[in-house]
Formats: C-alpha cells, structure tokens, sequence
C-alpha cells in the first residue's frame, strides 16, 4: 500500500531556498572577514534569519484539501 507523500513540490521548492539562503549568509559572513563590517554584522545575519524561517515555512506549509472545501461549500448550500 502507497503512501501518499508528505511534501509537494511546492514545499521542497521553499526548502531549497531557504536552504541557499542561509548558505549565502555564512557565505557573505565568511567573505567580508571583518568582526565590524556591515555585511558580517548586519546584512548577513538578517539574510540567515530569513532563511531559516523559510524552511520553517516550507515544513509547515500545507497544500489546501479541495476535497474539503468542496464538502464546506456543499454543506453551506
């Protein structure tokens, strides 16, 4: 018996971003080398909040049921 899959497309798309996101921000980090830079100490750790809740996002994401709002708008008629 199959299994419907947990995540779609969609969610591992957000993932992936999210993903590369905080791999930019260690980057940018890792580039500007200065303990007091603006990028090391502003910009980059901005950029990895965002995407650390971007895979929050795409863990919690949920496609909606069609099936039931179909049976909600049945059910109001």
């Amino acid at each position: 018996m199959r299994r419907p899959l947990v995540f779609t497309r969609r969610n591992y798309v957000l993932m992936i971003a999210g993903v590369l996101a905080v791999v930019l921000g260690y980057a940018l980090m890792a580039i500007e080398n200065a303990l007091y830079g603006f990028i090391s100490l502003y910009v980059a750790p901005i950029i990895i909040l965002a995407g650390y809740l971007e895979i929050i996002y795409a863990i919690v994401w949920r496609p909606d049921d069609e099936g039931a709002s179909s049976a909600a708008d049945a059910a109001n008629q």
